[in-house]
């Protein structure tokens, strides 16, 4: 698997960090004098150094540019052109070169993006090729790139360029900002990587966006600094190390959170989504018939599928209505009531069982809406004269119920069979 990686620092003098000539001589593996401190850094002895070079725009190409191409008069002319005490004297681009190429293929990768730059921004560029340190990650090949904040000419430096060139210079000239300028700066190097990649047979691909951007939804892998990855290497415990995990680990915990919610969420707005007329229709419950009971199967179905508050008055009043037929059916008429006696019978036990039925709302199954519904359930048109009509002869049949009926469950209990008991 191809690693990408592209930093780009700003070398700044002040706040405790080097100049421009420590950090080439660094980078270089050399010893260099810096004129305007006085001060000597040698770093000669380093083993890890494979290549260096100094690279300047093309169109200087067959001018006398000895001054430029020699590393200790290139920085120190560098660290002179500055004269503030917090002035940024040069800036840093460090890639990650593929392990899995050859050593010569990551070279001519590194210098030709160098040549690109300096071509392009119109600076000295001080490249620096790198091999993994006998104490690091063996995979760790990477190049240094050292540019110089300013314009490279015959004569010397010239006003600053590429990317500390002032917002309001790139404003008047019509470039893109700074973020766009490091984002290009980016791509060309994942481009230019995957070449070679391609180039050299090998499916391993890299690419310079974020996890976001290119819809991962994942954490970015925690960085642990050189130092503390040494003290870990070296069997000691690092703090450093140990905070960047435990942040990396509670960043994970939150996305799995966060995840877990969404998911409910979209599971509950999936379940209450209004559904077409059409589609509602079909997906009404099937009312029941007096003389058939539902199977399990449909029973589940009734329950799951979406009512409206007329189908629920609708269904309430149907079930109750053949609760009190079967209940008729298994107890012996009394003799002395008529048909239409029986009829008014049982609408008038059935009127003064409503008001127990809402009071038995919360055991029928938990459905909320028969309790709303309840004091509805039985809408039936009945006029005046009708009810006065019955009123006598729903007194008589209603004595005789009393007497010759025993109820086969108390109001305040739903029906075993029953899954819609009101």
């Amino acid at each position: 698997m191809a690693i990408f990686r592209l930093q780009i620092t700003p070398i700044v003098r002040g706040g405790g960090r080097q100049s421009s000539v420590g950090a080439a001589a660094y980078r270089a593996g050399e010893r260099i004098r810096d004129d305007r401190t006085n001060e000597v850094y040698n770093h000669s002895r380093r083993k890890d150094v494979t290549h260096s070079e100094i690279l300047l725009p093309g169109h200087l190409a067959g001018q006398n540019m000895d001054w430029a191409l020699n590393r200790a008069s290139l920085w120190n002319t560098v660290e002179n052109a500055e004269s503030r005490k917090n002035s940024r004297v040069a800036r840093e681009v460090q890639v990650t070169l593929p392990f899995e190429l050859a050593p010569e293929r990551r070279l001519a990768m590194a210098r030709s993006f160098s040549q690109e730059i300096a071509d392009h921004y119109k600076v000295a560029v001080d490249l620096a090729v790198h091999d993994p340190r006998p104490s690091g990650d063996p995979r760790n090949f990477h190049a240094h790139l050292l540019l110089t904040t300013r314009e490279v000419s015959a004569e010397g430096l010239g006003a600053k360029t590429g990317l500390d060139m002032h917002t309001k210079e790139r404003v008047r000239l019509g470039l893109p900002n700074t973020s766009q300028e490091f984002t290009a700066i980016r791509e060309r190097w994942a481009t230019i990587t995957n070449e070679a990649l391609k180039e050299a047979n090998l499916e391993a691909r890299v690419d310079h966006r974020s996890l976001a951007e290119q819809g991962i939804d994942r954490e970015p892998k925690p960085h642990i600094p050189f130092a503390a990855y040494k003290i870990e290497r070296a069997g000691k415990y690092s703090e450093v190390a140990e905070n960047i995990r435990a942040d990396y680990n509670a960043r994970v915990q939150a996305r799995l959170e966060q995840q877990a919610r969404q998911q409910t969420a979209f599971e509950r707005g999936a379940n209450n989504a209004p559904t077409h007329p059409q589609t509602q229709a079909e997906n009404a419950p099937t009312l029941l018939k007096a003389n058939s009971a539902p199977t399990p199967s449909q029973a589940q179905a009734n329950k799951s599928a979406p009512q409206t508050l007329e189908d629920i008055r609708r269904q309430a009043r149907e079930n109750w209505l053949k609760m009190r037929a079967e209940q008729r059916s298994n107890s012996a008429e009394p003799p002395t009531a008529s048909p239409a006696a029986a009829a008014a019978a049982a609408h008038a036990a059935d009127a003064r069982a409503r008001p127990q039925v809402a009071a038995s709302a919360h055991d029928a199954n938990d459905q909320p809406h028969v309790a709303l519904s309840a004091r509805d359930a039985g809408d039936q048109p009945h006029t005046a004269a009708d009810a006065r009509a019955t009123t006598t002869a729903a007194r008589v049949a209603t004595t005789g119920a009393r007497q010759a009926t025993t109820p086969s469950h108390s109001h305040n209990t739903p029906a075993p069979d029953d899954d819609h008991h009101p």
